[in-house]
């Protein structure tokens, strides 16, 4: 039996537009090559990627990050009165280099998962200072968890244990640095409330209640 009459069989039986459709598509063109149709498509392709990573480069700009009020009020205020905005050397890490991969598939996993927040915008679960206090510690603990749970990736795209500089960085953070390497630590462990403030009734770890490696200095 030919791949025809199996293809015709199938859809013998079903609804009339799924047949006729079926049939176009394996119908040659009698207007236009198969070449130039597979180069519409191909155009069209390279016209939707470059459509779509230049949505998904939008929505990585500290412009976008702030377009809501609820960022604009609250964290992005602490956030400039960081290191991590304004220093010396003129490097400044914006929102979606502390909170978005940048790996391809770690990177679309978390757009996907960002884009159930849309339901708190829609919903006003934060869209009052006082509401966005209240549920500071559990948006914190969950981006504190994200972390934890990659060994920090995201920190680790300009901090490495290993570019850290006996010689040139303070030798009591240093010292507690390649402790934190050797005990399996990993940045999020100590380093939190440093770019944004810490949540009301927050307790410290064990790593912090022994001594918080000293944030980086602005100097």
């Amino acid at each position: 039996m030919s791949t025809s009459s199996r293809d015709s069989r199938v859809f013998r039986r079903g609804p009339g537009f799924l047949r006729r459709a079926w049939a176009r598509l394996n119908r040659p063109s009698s207007r236009y090559s198969f070449l130039a149709i597979s180069t519409v498509f191909f155009i069209a392709g390279i016209v939707f990627w470059g459509g779509f990573h230049t949505a998904v480069d939008m929505t990585n700009t500290l412009e976008f990050c702030t377009t809501c009020h609820e960022m604009r009020d609250t964290v992005y205020q602490e956030y400039k009165e960081t290191v991590h905005y304004s220093n010396r050397a003129g490097i400044r890490a914006i929102c979606s280099d502390c909170h978005v991969p940048k790996d391809w598939s770690h990177m679309m996993a978390r757009k996907l998962r960002a884009s159930f927040e849309i339901w708190g915008k829609i919903t006003g679960s934060i869209d009052t200072r006082e509401k966005f206090e209240a549920r500071r510690i559990v948006l914190a603990t969950h981006e504190w968890e994200r972390l934890k749970e990659s060994n920090s990736r995201e920190c680790r795209n300009c901090h490495t244990y290993d570019a850290m500089s006996g010689g040139l960085q303070k030798q009591e953070p240093y010292k507690k640095h390649m402790a934190a390497r050797e005990d399996g630590q990993t940045c999020i462990d100590c380093h939190k409330g440093l770019a944004h403030k810490l949540p009301r009734g927050y307790q410290k770890s064990p790593e912090q209640a022994t001594g918080t490696p000293t944030p980086v200095s602005n100097q």
